[in-house]
Parts: structure tokens; C-alpha cells; sequence
């Protein structure tokens, strides 16, 4: 079972290590620095930059929104202080 094991290790570290264009995604699997970029590749390229900015900004606002709650919560919390001040003691006669 431990020959196994080492084996797999072995198979997985080596498949993961060895440099291979098949493992490239199809965005940058034909981006090759030597030729010229195919109109197909570009697009592809927008398309993952686009999507990779609706993503942050649906981050940003969620974010903020939870910003905004404790902003409004800390704010309702020191309205609530300031308008029932603590009770000073009567004076003494």
C-alpha cells in the first residue's frame, strides 16, 4: 500500500510538473508570443476581462453594503446615547 502511495505521489507531482500545451487554457493556449494573435483569442481575452469586472463589482457592492449597515447601526447606537442622557445626581440642599 505504501509503494501505492509513493507511486501515485510520484505520477501526480511529475504530470503536474511537466510542461505540456494541452494543459493551457483555451484563452491563452493559442496565444503564442511568435505569431500573430487570432481575432478568436482577443475576444475571448475581453470576454474573461469583462466577466472578471462584473464579478468585482457585485464584490464591491456587497462589500459596501455591509459597510453601510454597520455605519447605520453605529450611527442609531450613538443617537440612542445622545438622547437619554444618564440621570445626574439631584443637588444637594
Amino acid at each position: 500500500m505504501k509503494l501505492f502511495r509513493k507511486t501515485l505521489v510520484a505520477a501526480a507531482t511529475f504530470a503536474a510538473l511537466a510542461p505540456s500545451p494541452l494543459l493551457a487554457c483555451a484563452a491563452c493556449g493559442s496565444a503564442n508570443p511568435y505569431t500573430n494573435a487570432s481575432p478568436l483569442t482577443n475576444g475571448m481575452n475581453l470576454g474573461i476581462l469583462t466577466l472578471f469586472g462584473v464579478i468585482l463589482t457585485v464584490l464591491a457592492c456587497f462589500a459596501l453594503f455591509f459597510v453601510h449597515i454597520a455605519r447605520g447601526e453605529k450611527a442609531q447606537i450613538e443617537s440612542e446615547n445622545n438622547s437619554n442622557p444618564p440621570p445626574q445626581n439631584p443637588p444637594k440642599v
